[in-house]
């Protein structure tokens, strides 16, 4: 009996210790994925900053924004959210490998250069439209007021050419429209201005968005700025009356939310 005993012990302990360490392994574990979760959620900027949001701030000051260089782009001055440069970078080499070139034309705007775009346009457009909500409505047609561009956020690049035609058939970059079309999901990347919404911007065939990140953007924005917040600059005054933050902010490709 007291062999019997000692054997079903001997078997039993190594078996309790394994299952023990097996817990604990798994335990250990669950929590390492659950800390990594949590900090890459922790490194994403603006997740209750506001500025950042908003594109008040320099990126060039950041360490979490890349300069984007040749062969990417030929325009200096070029700034990306790293995540999404590094996607990019994977996207480009796998469009050259079927003969496609893209470059980035257009990345990160923060408030300043969007306002200077907005004012420019502001001043262009005073006869063609003379009433400042009509006024807002013609420069919405494509551009973003500051404060709500998707380009403050250091995801969203426009690519090749700002007229849709050339993407189109028989256009300079038809088959890269194609390309886009097909594999830019593969790499995080979404259309946001598509044909078809009922609300927003027109259709920018140029204009691609890396939604890993701007995703999370696009939520917090929604969860924290008011059409209010939308202000220092010429014409202000109509975000609240056009509803920038709703049919502006959010009148995107429903795939790329």
């Amino acid at each position: 009996m007291t062999k019997l005993l000692t054997g079903i012990y001997v078997f039993v302990l190594p078996l309790m210790s394994a299952m023990h360490a097996c817990y604990y392994s798994d335990a250990s574990d669950s929590r390492a994925q659950a800390t990594a979760a949590e900090s890459a959620m922790d490194s994403v900027p603006g997740r209750a900053d506001i500025n950042y949001l908003l594109g008040k701030f320099d990126p060039a000051t950041r360490s979490d924004f890349i300069t984007v260089g040749k062969p990417y782009t030929d325009k200096p001055g070029m700034l990306l959210r790293k995540e999404a440069f590094e996607a990019f970078k994977k996207m480009f080499e796998a469009a050259e490998k079927d003969g496609i070139g893209l470059r980035i034309i257009s990345s990160t705007r923060n408030f300043e250069k969007q306002k200077a775009i907005w004012e420019g346009k502001w001043s262009r457009f005073e006869k063609e439209a003379p009433g400042a909500k009509t006024r807002a409505l013609k420069i919405l047609e494509y551009s973003a007021m500051p404060g709500s561009s998707r380009h403050h956020w250091g995801t969203d690049i426009d690519l090749n050419d700002l007229n849709n035609p050339a993407f189109e058939k028989k256009g300079k970059f038809e088959k890269a429209y194609a390309w886009l079309d097909a594999h830019a999901h593969e790499y995080g990347f979404c259309q946001p201005y598509t044909a078809g919404r009922t609300s927003g911007y027109h259709e920018e065939k140029w204009h691609w968005s890396y939604t890993p990140l701007s995703r999370v953007f696009l939520e917090q924005y929604n969860d924290n700025i008011k059409d209010s917040d939308i202000e220092g600059f010429k014409g202000a005054a109509t975000a609240s009356e056009i509803g920038i933050v709703k049919n502006y902010v959010l009148g995107i490709n429903e795939r790329c939310k």
